[in-house]
Order: structure tokens, then C-alpha cells, then sequence
């Protein structure tokens, strides 16, 4: 089975998963967010169209902000 790894842990790949469509699986919907994939930062513009490859290392950070 094909896999992806996402904050370092294992999760099944599916065909065509878009950035978007795992943050929504993965129920985050905090608007600061930063998404890597294999160490390349993709631009929030970007969720939509970009592809997840299998076997890809996804890093998904939550920006904290405040004082």
C-alpha cells in the first residue's frame, strides 16, 4: 500500500490528494498554518493545486502568534 508520511506519521496516499483536501482530512482549520512537503514550503495559494506525491514527507505547523 501506498503511504505518505504527515508529522511524522504514517498515513495512507490516495490518488490526486491535494493539500487541501488533507488538511481537511485531518481536520485542520486553523488559518496559520505552514505545509511542507519534502522540505519545499507551499504557499496557501497553493493548497488547491498542489499534489501530494506518494511517499512524501508532509510537515503541517500551526503558527502561534501573540504576546
Amino acid at each position: 500500500m501506498n503511504t505518505i508520511i504527515v508529522n511524522g506519521n504514517t498515513m495512507d496516499w490516495e490518488d490526486g490528494i491535494t493539500v487541501r483536501t488533507l488538511l481537511g482530512k485531518m481536520n485542520y482549520s486553523f488559518p496559520m498554518l505552514i505545509v511542507k512537503i519534502n522540505g519545499t514550503l507551499i504557499r496557501k495559494e497553493e493548497y488547491d493545486l498542489t499534489l501530494i506525491p506518494v511517499g512524501a514527507n508532509v510537515a503541517i505547523i500551526h503558527l502561534i502568534s501573540g504576546g
